[in-house]
């Protein structure tokens, strides 16, 4: 695996909203959780192709 995937500043907040999501989301239902998560996932993608250039 490159060493670009396991960059602390990409995977310390993915398992930060990880945390808020699951200590926020309580009282949601499973499927609210993963939608929220779904969404949140895309858009970090988009962040992320965007910032590296469209590679």
């Amino acid at each position: 695996m490159p060493a670009d995937l396991l960059r602390l500043d990409i995977l310390v907040p993915v398992l930060m909203y990880c945390a808020l999501l699951w200590w926020v989301g309580r009282g949601f239902s499973w499927t609210a959780r993963l939608a929220i998560a779904a969404v949140t996932l895309v858009l970090i993608a988009c962040v992320l192709l965007v910032e590296r250039g469209w590679r």
